[in-house]
C-alpha cells in the first residue's frame, strides 16, 4: 500500500486529472488530500466532483484548508467579501453563478459538495507521518492543535513534532514548483493555479513525487533525502 499525499488543488481539475493518471492509484493505496480544493483555479466544482468519486471508493482522507473554511464561512454569512477576493468569484463561476461585487447563488452548489466541505477533517496521522494543511504546534498532540494554526499558519521553520513523526503540509506555496524537504517537515504546495505552477502528489514512504500542471503536462522526481 502506498500513502499518497496531494497538495493544494485550488480548482485545477485538469492538473488533478493529469496527476491521477500519472500516479494511477490502486484500491490498496491511501490518498490524503491536504485541503484548499476550491478558489483561484477555473473548476472547483469539477474538483469536488472528482474527489467525491474517489471518496466513494473508501480510500480518500480529505483535510480542511483555509480556503475551504472561507467558502463555508461565506455560505454561513461570515467574511463573504473576503472570500470573494481570495478566489471565491472563480469558485462560484464554476457552479454557473455570475458574480460581480457580492457573493450569491450558494444554492447552486450541490448539497453533496457542501456535505463534502462540512465533513473535512483537520488532520490525519499514520505510524510515521502527520498530515495538516498549514502547520502544527510541535509540542501538542494533533487532537489538541489550534485549528487556526492547522488551517492558516504558514511554514516558516521546520517542525520537529514531539512524536518524532514527519509533518507533511500544504498552504505555504513553493514558488520554484518543487516540494520543500526539511527532513522533519515536507511541504507540497507547489502553486497549482499559477501559470507556471504544479500540482504535487507525494508517496510519503518512498519519497517519490509526481507533478502535473494545468496544460496536462507531467513530471516526476524524488525528495532530496530519498534513495
Amino acid at each position: 500500500m502506498r500513502i499518497l499525499a496531494i497538495g493544494d488543488v485550488h480548482g485545477c481539475l485538469t492538473a488533478l486529472d493529469a496527476l491521477l493518471a500519472l500516479v494511477a492509484p490502486t484500491p490498496d493505496d491511501l490518498l490524503i488530500t491536504l485541503g484548499d480544493y476550491t478558489d483561484r483555479g477555473p473548476d472547483s466544482c469539477g474538483v469536488i466532483d472528482r474527489l467525491l468519486e474517489i471518496q466513494a471508493t473508501g480510500r480518500l482522507v480529505a483535510l480542511r484548508g483555509n480556503h475551504d473554511v472561507m467558502m463555508v464561512n461565506a455560505r454561513d454569512g461570515h467574511d463573504a467579501r473576503m472570500w470573494l477576493g481570495c478566489g471565491g468569484k472563480q469558485t462560484l463561476e464554476s457552479y454557473g453563478v455570475r458574480v460581480r461585487n457580492k457573493p450569491h447563488g450558494f444554492d447552486a452548489v450541490p448539497k453533496s459538495h457542501w456535505k463534502f466541505l462540512d465533513e473535512l477533517v483537520d488532520w490525519y496521522e499514520t505510524d510515521a507521518h502527520i498530515f495538516v494543511h498549514g502547520v502544527a504546534d510541535p509540542n501538542l498532540p494533533l487532537a489538541e492543535q489550534p485549528t487556526d494554526m492547522l488551517h492558516w499558519d504558514k511554514l516558516i521553520d521546520p517542525v520537529a513534532h514531539y512524536s518524532g513523526k514527519t509533518m507533511v503540509c500544504g498552504h505555504t506555496k513553493q514558488h520554484r514548483g518543487i516540494p520543500l524537504d526539511l527532513g522533519t517537515t515536507i511541504c507540497i504546495d507547489t502553486g497549482a493555479y499559477d501559470p507556471a505552477g504544479w500540482l504535487t502528489c507525494l508517496d510519503v514512504m518512498s519519497g517519490r513525487y509526481w507533478q502535473a500542471n494545468q496544460v496536462g503536462q507531467g513530471r516526476t522526481g524524488r525528495l532530496r533525502g530519498a534513495e
